[in-house]
């Protein structure tokens, strides 16, 4: 069996999906950008940016409505695959999947460990978003006995990432909820001294 090949016009490119409805092809690229091409015809049907490093992994949603992305900074985005519209920014590395339902997403993490992220079920909420369950160091995305002081900084990168003038979606402002929920759980347990002299 002979097979024939069909090339896109691609560069520097680190991983390559195809939409369940298998018309899409879906590129990561070193630049930071990933390309929705017509798989049958090889044509560019359009670019996301929004990434600040490469991009490393991809994964499409089973209803082919998201799409997740990876990039070399440890960060997660997701994306509505009709508009290009980012839908969150998580604290997660490569690799990522989704379950089989697409209730779930799961993504590596800092030493050794994996993360999986659930679909949040709220009546307020968007009906594709997705966040960590509820312990306050799995929604900032840090390790349950990390310093104080990088907590401190995580949620300070995190609230501008989510901040209404760089992302005004109703997504990013239950994110920011959930994230300030999070820090204010920290704080009480384990309040941040700030010590200025040794």
């Amino acid at each position: 069996m002979l097979w024939e090949l069909a090339q896109f016009q691609l560069s520097a490119i680190t991983t390559v999906v195809i939409t369940p409805n298998g018309k899409t092809l879906v590129s990561a690229s070193k630049d930071g950008t990933i390309k929705l091409w017509n798989f049958h015809t090889g044509e560019l049907i359009s670019t996301f940016t929004g990434h600040s490093a490469a991009v490393e992994s991809i994964a499409v949603s089973p209803n082919g409505q998201i799409i997740a992305s990876s990039s070399s900074d440890g960060i997660i985005k997701l994306w509505n695959l009709d508009n290009g519209e980012i839908l969150h920014s998580l604290s997660g590395c490569s690799p990522i999947a989704f379950s089989p339902n697409g209730k779930k997403l799961l993504s590596g993490g800092r030493r050794g460990r994996i993360k999986i992220w659930q679909q949040m079920q709220g009546i307020d909420e968007p009906r594709n978003d997705l966040v960590l369950s509820d312990k306050w160091w799995e929604v900032l995305g840090v390790d349950a006995h990390t310093s104080p002081h990088h907590v401190k900084n995580v949620y300070r990168r995190l609230a501008r990432q989510y901040h209404p003038d760089i992302n005004n979606t109703a997504s990013a402002q239950a994110t920011m909820q959930a994230i300030n929920r999070a820090y204010q759980e920290f704080r009480s347990s384990k309040p941040i001294v700030d010590k200025k002299h040794g």
